[in-house]
């Protein structure tokens, strides 16, 4: 069961995670002649983004009204959060895979297709 005290302390590890995620796009753009630095770090900004929805799914599981038995009315409270999360997710996977595909083989030269910019649009504004 989680403390009231330790509740400071998973909000902060979120925090620190969303302040990545905004980092990495904010300046990803920046790395553009380094492909393998930016592979990286997009698959850790992925792999951030699924440890925020595992924490929220830990912090439901730690709920009395989950442990009672009303986990309906935890999704219907939260459906949108969680919907946006993994919609969030799914974005940011398709965005950085398709950037990758795209750059990889050339870094030198500025690519950018109207899908793509369509794609950074939609995964920027679901953040």
């Amino acid at each position: 069961m989680l403390q009231t005290s330790n509740y400071s302390l998973v909000l902060l590890v979120q925090l620190l995670l969303l302040t990545f995620d905004l980092f990495v796009n904010s300046f990803s753009e920046l790395l553009r002649a380094a492909p393998v630095i930016q592979l990286v770090l997009f698959i850790i900004q992925d792999i951030a983004i699924l440890f925020n929805v595992i924490i929220i799914l830990l912090m439901f599981f730690n709920t009395f009204v989950f442990q009672v038995g009303l986990v309906t009315l935890l999704l219907q409270r939260f459906k949108g959060l969680l919907i946006v999360s993994a919609f969030y997710l799914g974005l940011s996977i398709a965005f950085h895979v398709w950037v990758m595909n795209l750059r990889w083989q050339h870094s030198d030269r500025y690519v950018w297709t109207d899908g793509l910019q369509a794609l950074f649009v939609f995964q920027r504004l679901s953040e």
